[in-house]
């Protein structure tokens, strides 16, 4: 057995596991939970620039591209898919769309860009060469959750609205690969939605993300991190984004969905190269993310702990407290992002975020490609 002052610290310890992630869901989750977008005093349309880049998407293109030009949009719109040095069919397939839509532009790259790493190159030309002020991006192997998609993102623009966060969201699939990769990208969403809602907005991601013009030109577009391969979405939101000039769109109609990826390598690498820019946030947000996976990470150890070396009936309260206040979290906002289907599992996913840190934490040391496909 161990000092019982050791055994005391351990408990103290869980309890301010306990309390801490207590906190985060009802100040920060809670918000995602008990949504209602803000009421506009003008109900407007904006003319809208859809932006996809591609490189070697030609499959992608063919299967998904479809879902954004069949949007039933009453106002003026275009969609720019910006062709990015693919040496596939990309071209031939981009053409035969354009002669059945001719809100389709092509923008055509023959040459890399130096220095500039990812795809910010070929974004930062798509940005230039749209036409409107509402920019709606999206990937290629995303498509469109419903053909109402582009009006709802637009929806979420109010007077001093400057950018909306929307949701990506992965093909359901039978696999338990799925469901991990699912509860991660739900997991993401629940916090950056959360903080955007709290007016402490941190990233974005680039299967749906909304934001104008004029912001991405005042902070001189992504100038200030061209040299990081990825943070076309999340890098830029952290600059660009404030108290007042960042919505979220949580309508399931504005939701875009990809294929997940379909190995345990392929995810790692995908998770590698989002987690490199987070080194780069401000301060605030590297605190407040940092202390709520550092309290998530630590809490079922020190249950384990706190049962077999402290008191059992104390452990399991604190423990069943956390677990309520999440179940009707977790309950809200799964149905909100249409992830429902992964609440009867939420205890075994939470259980293995313990895991997840651990695994992403040594993935994050190798440093990823700096090419973007």
């Amino acid at each position: 057995m161990i000092p019982i002052l050791i055994a005391q610290i351990i408990f103290y310890c869980f309890c301010l596991a306990a309390a801490v992630q207590i906190f985060y869901y009802l100040f920060f989750f809670s918000r995602l939970a008990f949504y209602n977008a803000p009421s506009k005093n003008i109900s407007q349309t904006h003319p809208v620039s859809v932006i996809i880049c591609a490189r070697d998407e030609a499959a992608n293109l063919a299967k998904n591209l479809p879902g954004a030009l069949v949007q039933k949009y009453r106002t003026t719109h275009e969609v720019i898919v910006i062709n990015d040095n693919s040496f596939d069919e990309s071209k031939y397939i981009l053409d035969e769309y354009q002669r059945t839509f001719k809100q389709l532009k092509i923008v055509e790259l023959k040459q890399e860009a130096k220095f500039i790493p990812g795809k910010k190159f070929p974004l930062s030309i798509g940005i230039k060469e749209a036409k409107h002020e509402v920019l709606l991006m999206t990937d290629a192997d995303c498509v469109p959750a419903s053909e109402y998609w582009i009006e709802k993102m637009q929806e979420g623009y109010k007077e001093d609205t400057e950018i909306v966060l929307g949701y990506g969201a992965f093909h359901k699939k039978k696999e338990f690969l799925n469901k991990l990769i699912r509860w991660e990208t739900f997991h993401t969403a629940l916090q950056y939605l959360s903080y955007a809602a709290a007016g402490l907005a941190y990233m974005g991601v680039g299967r749906n993300l909304s934001y104008k013009k004029s912001v991405f030109f005042r902070h001189k577009g992504f100038s200030s991190h061209n040299h990081v391969a990825s943070g076309d979405d999340d890098l830029f939101i952290n600059i660009a984004a404030t108290k007042t000039n960042t919505q979220i769109m949580v309508d399931k109609d504005a939701f875009t969905l990809s294929e997940p990826p379909r190995t345990w390598k392929e995810w790692m690498k995908q998770k590698r190269r989002h987690y490199s820019t987070g080194r780069y946030y401000k301060g605030l947000h590297k605190f407040l993310l940092g202390l709520y996976s550092l309290s998530h990470g630590v809490f079922y150890p020190l249950f384990i702990a706190s049962m077999l070396f402290f008191s059992w009936k104390l452990a399991l309260i604190v423990f069943a407290v956390r677990l309520i206040i999440q179940f009707f979290i977790f309950y809200k906002t799964m149905n909100r992002l249409d992830e429902k289907d992964l609440f009867p599992w939420f205890l075994i996913l939470d259980i293995w975020m313990f895991f997840y840190y651990i695994i992403f934490s040594v993935a994050m040391i190798k440093k990823p490609r700096k090419t973007w496909k």
